[in-house]
Parts: C-alpha cells; structure tokens; sequence
C-alpha cells in the first residue's frame, strides 16, 4: 500500500473511530490530511463503514476535486482554508459531540475553568459565530478563531480539531469533547471559577515539554 493509499485509510479508521466512539453521530462530521498541495477528505453523505479508500476525495491547491466522482464534504472549505493559513497543520476532525455542540447552541466559548484547556494551544476554547453549513462565511469565521488554537467550537453546529495528523486531530477533538462535558457539569453546580491570564500562561509554556521523553 503506496503513501497515499495508506493516509486515505487513515482517514477511513479515523471516521469510523470518530462516529462509534459517539463522537459524532451516525454520518455527521468529516475527516481529512494534508496530502500534496491539497488535501484528503471524507465525501458527503456515505456511512463511514461503507467507505473504501477509493471513495475518499482529494481536493488539489486551488481548491478542485480531482480524480474522483464522489463529492467531497460539504464542509470541505474550512478543511481547505485552514490548510491554508494554519501550515502546520495536517489533519482535520469535525464532529458534533453531544456536550461541545450543547455548548455551541448556548453560543459559549470554553473558558479556562480547567487547565487542560490548554491542550487546544490557548487560554481558552473559541467559539466562531454561526454560518450556514458548507459556505465560504463559516469558513472565514472559524479560521478566524483558531488563531492561536487547536480547536473551536461552532455556534449552533458543533467542534473543529486540529493535529499534525488525522489521529493527533481526533485526540484533540476527544480531549475538547470531555472538556465541554467538564463544563457543563461546572455550570449546572453554577461554578464559575476561572484559571487567569497568568495562571495559563504557565501551563501552556509547561505543556511546550508536556509528555516528551528525553533521549536516552
């Protein structure tokens, strides 16, 4: 199996994961990687067990589908556009977990009530403001608040990951998901204590070596 046949089943395994997991229902949400000038992306509307790789789309740099007579996701321009501006990235989950896309409907951000939050890069999680699905508004507004984050919320819609590969993105995505389930328990209790600016200062320089093993 070649490079690319090898990243369209990541992307397959990743979507499968993604849906059985409950971390986005049935055929919600779409997975892609970085390939090339473009990138590989989930089609619309096919059950993620059904899928081959030959059914997985690339889209090329200028944003055309190439070599394939499925339809890629209809959310595929943020997946291109966040390609774009944010080059270190290369994969991308979209899901609407349950506890995240609550929080997403009551247009809340997820504040820095804990300091895992962040794992997603900032000192807090965003939320980008509500656009129709698939166009070029919602796009813009969720490349605009990942500036300086990993992931984001997406008002009266669901979650954005972003990792170095499709299984770093799905990670995240996870870690947000559990976060958001967090917080919304904290709010019920009516808990409102916040970690501030400087408190998540350290953590994010702490987590630039969290995790890491030094060579031997």
């Amino acid at each position: 199996m070649n490079e690319q046949s090898q990243l369209r089943q990541q992307i397959i395994d990743c979507a499968i994961a993604m849906s059985t997991s409950g971390l986005s229902p049935g055929r919600s949400g779409n997975v892609s990687a970085r390939f090339k000038d473009g990138f590989l992306i989930t089609p619309s509307g096919l059950a993620y067990t059904d899928l081959s790789i030959k059914d997985i789309v690339y889209i090329d740099g200028d944003g055309k589908s190439i070599g394939n007579d499925r339809f890629p996701s209809s959310e595929w321009r943020f997946h291109y556009d966040i390609y774009d501006n944010y080059r270190e990235t290369g994969g991308i989950v979209h899901c609407h977990s349950r506890h995240a896309t609550a929080l997403a409907c009551c247009n809340a951000q997820i504040p820095a009530f804990h300091y895992m939050v962040a794992a997603a890069g900032g000192k807090n999680i965003p939320i980008a403001p509500y656009a129709l699905f698939g166009t070029q508004d919602l796009s813009d507004h969720v490349v605009k608040a990942l500036d300086g984050c990993k992931a984001s919320l997406m008002e009266h819609h669901g979650l954005v990951a972003l990792g170095d590969d499709v299984s770093g993105a799905l990670d995240l995505a996870h870690e947000v998901e559990e976060l958001a389930a967090q917080y919304v328990l904290v709010r019920s209790l009516g808990g409102d204590q916040i970690l501030n600016d400087e408190q998540m200062d350290e953590v994010i320089e702490r987590f630039k070596t969290y995790g890491k093993q030094d060579s031997l």
